[in-house]
């Protein structure tokens, strides 16, 4: 394969800014990735290669003339197909939305495109990201096994290098799970930190947009493209944006890192996946960092504060389009949309004072242990089969596992509107991968990336990761 679809984007940017090769070179190295793995893997909804090819030929003439813009400049990226594109079909998954063309473009694209970076194209996910359908991407680790999470095809491009970085959604866990999944790097950042504006929700109070990397550093230069106040966006913040590069390589010396052994590591965890989590605390600990047990009793209310915020979100956000197209909706879909009609204002009302109860409750442990961030599994298994991936929490599919057993490791952070990072740290049976996710406070994303690289410049997952994936169509 061309050596340039195996670099990171802080490398292939190092590349560009020395005019070793040219964006129109590295966008042709994408490609080429995406015409070998697509017949199998199906991580795209739609390639852009013609408008790509305009893009990176732009950013050539801009960097050559001393116009640089910075780190995305010239890179080859992918986005979610929630997010708006100005006269591109955006599907989100759904009969329901068939041949829809924005008139104009998502903030994140938008920004994106500002930064200068190449948008190849748009990415696989569940319809309308509520996890009711077994997607059509297939997991490059295993064909039977589900690929993860309604960001699935901007984790999977990302894992075999058809995309160089990729934007995805999370709502309860949307990001980090194919990030844990595939074995790659995937941020939530803090509710309010990246705009949402032009990206079909799911959750208003829940819905966060992050990028996927396949590597720490390529997730700060994401982010710091990305992150940043939006008028469009009503919860959008004024909080400044750091230079997320900045102090990555600090370290974690006499950093507190908590441990919920109680909530994390309880029933349903799969001990390989606890063992791989516990061994990624110890190299914390090497580096200088102080494990601290805590327990925080409250963590045990997370999911169904989230599902009862979820669910009547979601059905509110599709109530005129469920008028118009119901038989365009998956069943699944459907259910789940018309169930949320039936949940009480009362309880939803009670789940907004629930929620303000347990982000206290979850900051001022963070404040009374001096945390610095919170480590746990991404996932409490490795990933399951493709069958037993359809989402059942209306109950009792028997033989099929409830995507809520999942949720629960990464709806915390949604709740709670912390940001939280899945980085790989092993391979369960020597042939899935496992994420460790480091929780921090709100708008410390650079500790949380800094922690992140802490531990992956201390291991060899991201080589083991690339050797496995990226050698050939996999």
């Amino acid at each position: 394969m061309n050596e340039l679809a195996r670099m990171t984007i802080a490398a292939a940017s190092e590349g560009l800014e020395r005019r070793s090769f040219s964006a129109t070179e590295l966008l042709a190295a994408v490609l080429a990735r995406v015409e070998e793995t697509e017949p199998r893997l199906h991580a795209y909804a739609r390639v852009m290669a013609d408008a790509a090819g305009r893009e990176a030929a732009a950013a050539d003439r801009e960097i050559v003339a001393g116009r640089r813009r910075g780190p995305l400049h010239g890179i080859p990226v992918a986005v979610k197909d929630l997010c708006y594109t100005a006269g591109v079909v955006t599907e989100a998954g759904s009969r329901a939305l068939a041949g829809f063309v924005p008139a104009f473009d998502a903030t994140v694209v938008r920004r994106l495109r500002k930064a200068g970076a190449v948008i190849v194209g748009k990415t696989v996910t569940h319809e309308f990201a509520y996890g009711q359908n077994i997607p059509v991407t297939r997991n490059p680790w295993d064909d039977a096994m589900y690929p993860g999470g309604s960001s699935v095809g901007s984790g999977v491009a990302v894992a075999v290098g058809s995309a160089m970085g990729a934007i995805g959604t999370d709502t309860g866990g949307s990001v980090r799970v194919p990030a844990s999944i595939m074995g790659i790097v995937g941020l939530k950042p803090t509710y309010g930190r990246v705009s949402r504006h032009g990206v079909l929700p799911l959750s208003s109070s829940l819905d966060h947009v992050g990028p996927l990397t396949r590597t720490v550093e390529d997730c700060a230069i994401m982010l710091g493209a990305v992150a940043g106040h939006d008028p469009l966006d009503p919860v959008s913040s004024a909080t400044p944006v750091p230079d997320y590069r900045a102090g990555l390589e600090d370290g974690v010396a006499g950093m507190r890192l908590g441990v919920d052994r109680g909530y994390y590591y309880g029933p349903g965890v799969d001990p390989e996946v606890a063992a791989l989590v516990r061994d990624a605390e110890r190299v914390l600990a090497t580096a200088g960092a102080e494990i601290v047990p805590v327990a925080i009793p409250e963590l045990a209310h997370a999911t169904v504060i989230g599902m009862t915020l979820m669910q009547p979100e979601a059905s509110e956000a599709h109530r005129e389009r469920l008028r118009e197209r119901l038989a365009d909706y998956e069943d699944g879909t459907r259910l789940m949309l018309e169930f949320g009609h039936l949940i009480p204002a009362a309880h939803y009302v009670t789940a907004q004072r629930a929620r303000r109860w347990f982000q206290t409750a979850v900051r001022d442990a963070f404040r009374l242990e001096r945390l610095d961030a919170l480590l746990a599994p991404t996932l409490p298994i490795p990933t399951m089969s493709r069958e037993e991936s359809v989402g059942d929490f209306l109950g009792g599919t028997e033989g099929r596992i409830d995507l809520s057993g999942l949720i629960k490791h990464g709806i915390v952070a949604n709740v709670a509107g912390l940001p939280a990072l899945s980085v790989p740290c092993g391979l369960a049976a020597g042939r899935l991968p496992v994420g460790l996710q480091i929780l921090g406070r709100p708008f410390a994303e650079a500790t949380v990336l800094r922690i992140g690289r802490a531990y992956e410049a201390r291991t060899d997952w991201v080589a083991m990761r690339d050797a496995r994936l990226m050698g050939g169509a996999v």
